[in-house]
């Protein structure tokens, strides 16, 4: 996927996400909007975005609703019915957890965790303990989050409890690891927070 995409003189908006079989060939290519900082995938093949001002403000119309769910074949499915909090809207990262989805994002009220449950459409949004996160995992009515030390091997984890409609901060360390962190270096997925650190992983249970 490539956070980017434009029109041609006709209108059309240029692919910017490509789908590929396990054997590493290409099986279809389509528009997922514009300005993608975002981008998870679920169990049942389901594609998750959230955007930034220049896609929320700009042309494209799934991304004016700051998150939005698709197919596999480009279809766009899911978008927010509710109000976000007034002013730009930019997101921050996502996971899932079994056929959920969360995905965080900002803006100068706070910073904020949307769980997208999409069999039912039903959407719940809690203030994040923490800013300027760059990976989250979730399992239950836990939660880890990770802030990058930019160019440098090392992260903050956060871990948090939901309690009575809340996530509470209950612990956060400073971890070194093998490599660099660079942008995006978080991947969530049922409980489970994959890094990427120079030329490795390392996983962390929430």
């Amino acid at each position: 996927m490539s956070g980017r995409s434009g029109q041609d003189r006709h209108g059309r908006w240029a692919d910017n996400a490509y789908v590929y079989d396990r054997d590493g060939r290409r099986e279809g290519a389509f528009c997922i909007g514009d300005d993608v900082p975002v981008v998870v995938s679920s169990r049942r093949g389901g594609i998750w975005t959230a955007y930034g001002d220049k896609g929320i403000y700009g042309r494209h119309p799934e991304s004016h609703g700051a998150l939005a769910g698709w197919n596999s074949l480009g279809d766009a499915v899911w978008t927010p019915r509710t109000p976000f909090p007034a002013g730009p809207v930019h997101g921050l990262t996502g996971c899932t957890e079994g056929d959920r989805v969360w995905l965080a994002w900002y803006c100068p009220g706070g910073t904020y965790l949307s769980r997208i449950t999409p069999s039912t459409g039903e959407v719940t949004t809690f203030r994040s303990p923490v800013t300027g996160i760059d990976g989250l995992a979730v399992r239950g009515g836990r939660a880890v989050f990770s802030r990058r030390d930019h160019g440098r091997p090392a992260v903050t984890l956060t871990r948090a409890r939901l309690v009575g409609g809340a996530l509470k901060v209950v612990a956060e360390e400073r971890v070194a690891v093998p490599g660099p962190v660079v942008l995006r270096c978080g991947q969530g997925r049922d409980g489970v927070l994959w890094l990427r650190a120079g030329d490795s992983w390392g996983c962390v249970e929430a």
